[in-house]
């Protein structure tokens, strides 16, 4: 939890912009999500969609249609999804989901952050919305809000304004109506609308309650679901037929349910008017089917014509008629005459009504008919294809990069450096590391979300992996919700163990995965072994430098000592860090600085080390070649070997032993100067040639700024992406 000051200072805030309420609901809801972090924080799955719920849950209708039907409806067809409280919402939760669907949230700090976060990050953000509660323009047409007090219209209206500025964050919306839609669309590009839905467990309700179903009583019974008070209006408009027909018919009940105010031109029949109290939505499907006619009422007005059809389908999954207004939703949804009967004036709803309450035959007809429609069309596992397809349109293609660690290594910042490049294009780029100790990679002003690769905590989707190392193309064998799979190989990895250690063999079974797999390469020579031996068809990039990191600065030979630079791990045997410490000590003490430069091990007690850096940042790096006049590098395994590129680019030289990794730039006596690996005395003598020979100084200068300077990684970029470049959406029927 945060610190006194800390909370304080956000208290005083929340007051000044979100008013008292919305003090008491936060420090509520921190109190809430102390008590469970420890839960949240073993539950944190990574998955296609997140909704953000706005509805609080003392009004749980809207968000079980809007929230837990619509990940129904995606789960059935295989996007995973999950839910939060708006109130709950942390920023944390931006690195776990690919697309953003906000249901009725109110602008908060927190929203605004998170939405900015997840642009940052190239994701999508959409609104979801099932009224008009999204500009005062619209609820100032709801009648019960006069009733409300000053103050009271003031704090729903902050509400709906709030409502509203989230909305115009988004990239689009989702919505239930015709109507919905075409006002939503005034404020972001799309509105797809997706009609409320039954869910699977509605639909099994809705069953037991037809097998329970009476049979007809005596009476015939008319029931008005209405839901909450700001449907009286609607009652009072249907309100003189239902007294004529209470006069007409004696068998006639009127069944309510839910808050309603009972008018007094009813209460000469108050005995056949049958009061309900709300009932939870479970017990709703019993409820209904004990009537004999459903009404659904609605004034004409830009908020009614708006509203769903929910009445209309609830009622028809029980074989119950309905009889509605023709008005928004029910006047598209409902064939009149065939699967309900709809109404424009008193006239009309007395007629119909009419009708049914004196025909049992025409009532079955209709309910039947209306249950054949609403089971099909009207049903969560039926319906969320069209969704699927709208949510897929809105989720940024993602790349998925499995590292085997974020330690600094060439390899590693490779992979890194394609990454933010890819992120740069707009792509939904995350981290896959084999051991996570953070959540976020910094890297060259980018921020990149890091998850661990534990399959159990991994649900969504990657539209392409890259394995990165040999340890890490079991991932891309092992999860299945892949659409396409590289290999980034940079090395033969084989190599990197001797004969009889276990490694060697795993390492080398990787290059035929089991799974297909398009490999890519930054070397020309990998490029060539796994096109001959393997017979792959392998992409290949060139390797780049930041010139803007790596500055040049000219060496000179006449002041002090001459620094030799050492660089790699002495405890990797293909480093041949020996072999450059048994070279400079033939060298003159008097004359000539050694430092050493490794990431990871410390030097051997025989080195001679004149200064020793560990773990020196990657950014300090370009500081350190440039106080360095010569670097010796003796490793004879290397995929693409960057120190002699990085020191030639600052303006120093190199000796070389030549290795696959750095045949392709390195040209002997013309960018720097090579010797045979094991030959000591020839790399005592290139030093020396270097120190003494200016004409040589001068040509290896200007052959290492020419070499680095095709090698910048702004020039090859457009390369570097090619190798990722598909179709990543490989589903099928996506576009139909």
């Amino acid at each position: 939890m945060p610190d006194i000051k800390e909370l304080t200072g956000k208290t005083i805030k929340t007051l000044k912009e979100e008013g008292v309420l919305a003090v008491g609901r936060k420090a509520k809801n921190l109190v809430q999500r102390s008590r469970i972090a420890g839960k949240d924080a073993k539950n944190r799955i990574f998955k296609d969609v997140l909704f953000i719920n706005g509805c609080d849950e003392s009004v749980p209708h809207p968000a079980r249609y809007r929230v837990t039907h619509q990940r129904e409806q995606l789960e059935m067809n295989n996007i995973s999804t999950n839910q939060v409280y708006y109130a709950n919402l942390d920023l944390d939760q931006v690195r776990f989901y690919r697309t953003f669907v906000f249901f009725r949230c109110p602008y908060t700090e927190v929203i605004g952050e998170f939405i900015k976060l997840a642009r940052g990050l190239n994701k999508r953000v959409l609104f979801d919305i099932d009224d008009l509660v999204i500009d005062t323009v619209y609820t100032d047409t709801i009648k019960y809000l006069d009733s409300m007090s000053k103050e009271e219209k003031e704090l729903y209206d902050d509400g709906v304004r709030r409502m509203g500025k989230t909305l115009s964050l988004c990239d689009a919306a989702i919505t239930t109506t015709e109507c919905l839609a075409e006002e939503l669309g005034k404020h972001v590009p799309e509105v797809f609308i997706n009609r409320n839905t039954a869910s699977e467990e509605m639909c099994k309700l809705s069953q037991e309650a037809l097998r329970a179903k009476k049979k007809e009583q005596d009476h015939i019974k008319i029931g008005y679901f209405s839901g909450s008070l700001t449907h009286n209006d609607d009652f009072q408009m249907i309100l003189p037929v239902l007294v004529r027909l209470m006069e007409r018919y004696e068998k006639l009940q009127l069944h309510v349910v839910g808050e309603l105010d009972l008018p007094s031109e009813l209460k000469p029949w108050k005995e056949r008017v049958i009061s309900h109290p709300f009932v939870d939505w479970k017990e709703l499907p019993g409820l209904i089917s004990q009537v004999d006619i459903n009404l659904a009422p609605l004034e004409k007005s830009i908020f009614n014509e708006a509203k769903s059809e929910n009445k209309w389908v609830e009622a028809a999954l029980v074989k119950v008629p309905t009889v509605a207004s023709r008005v928004g939703a029910f006047d598209r949804m409902i064939q009149d005459g065939k699967t309900g009967l709809l109404c424009t004036d008193e006239t009309e709803w007395e007629k119909n009504l009419s009708l049914l309450i004196e025909n049992r035959k025409e009532r079955r007809r209709i309910a039947e008919n209306a249950y054949r429609f609403c089971m099909k069309e009207c049903v969560t596992i039926y319906t969320g294809l069209p969704l699927r397809r709208f949510i897929k349109k809105y989720t940024t293609p993602n790349i998925a990069v499995v590292l085997p660690s974020l330690n600094i290594s060439g390899g590693i910042m490779v992979a890194l450096k394609h990454a933010i490049m890819l992120q740069d294009t707009g792509r939904d780029v995350v981290l896959l590391n084999v051991n996570q100790k953070q959540d976020w990679c910094e890297y060259e002003g980018h921020r990149i979300p890091v998850l661990g690769q534990d399959g159990r905590m991994l649900l969504g989707r990657f539209d392409q992996a890259v394995a990165t190392m040999w340890t890490t193309v079991s991932f891309l064998e092992n999860y299945a919700n892949i659409g396409k799979r590289y290999y980034l190989v940079q090395n033969f990895e084989t190599d990197f163990y001797e004969s009889g250690i276990p490694l060697r063999v795993w390492a080398n079974k990787n290059y035929l995965p089991l799974v297909e797999v398009q490999f890519l390469t930054i070397s020309r020579w990998c490029q060539s072994w796994l096109e001959e031996k393997y017979g792959y068809q392998v992409r290949y990039a060139p390797n780049g430098i930041a010139r803007d990191r790596f500055r040049a600065r000219r060496r000179t030979f006449d002041g002090g000592k001459i620094r030799i630079l050492i660089e790699g791990d002495c405890g990797v045997y293909y480093k041949n860090v020996d072999e450059s410490f048994a070279i400079v000590d033939r060298l003159d003490p008097e004359k000539y600085e050694i430092w050493y430069m490794s990431y990871n091990a410390k030097p051997k007690s025989k080195y001679r080390v004149d200064r020793f850096l560990h773990q020196v940042p990657y950014e300090k790096v370009p500081k350190v070649y440039q106080q360095c006049h010569i670097l010796l590098k003796t490793s004879f395994l290397e995929s693409f070997s960057y120190p002699p590129l990085e020191m030639m680019a600052t303006g120093g030289y190199t000796v070389v032993v030549p290795n696959d990794g750095n045949r392709e730039y390195l040209v002997d006596g013309e960018n720097c100067l090579l010797y045979p690996r094991g030959q000591i005395q020839k790399a005592v003598e290139a030093i020396e040639r270097i120190c003494t020979d200016t004409e040589l100084q001068e040509r290896l200068y200007q052959g290492g700024m020419e070499t680095a300077g095709k090698r910048d990684w702004g020039n090859i970029k457009e390369e570097i992406l090619a190798l990722y470049s598909e179709n990543v959406e490989t589903e099928r029927h996506e576009e139909n």
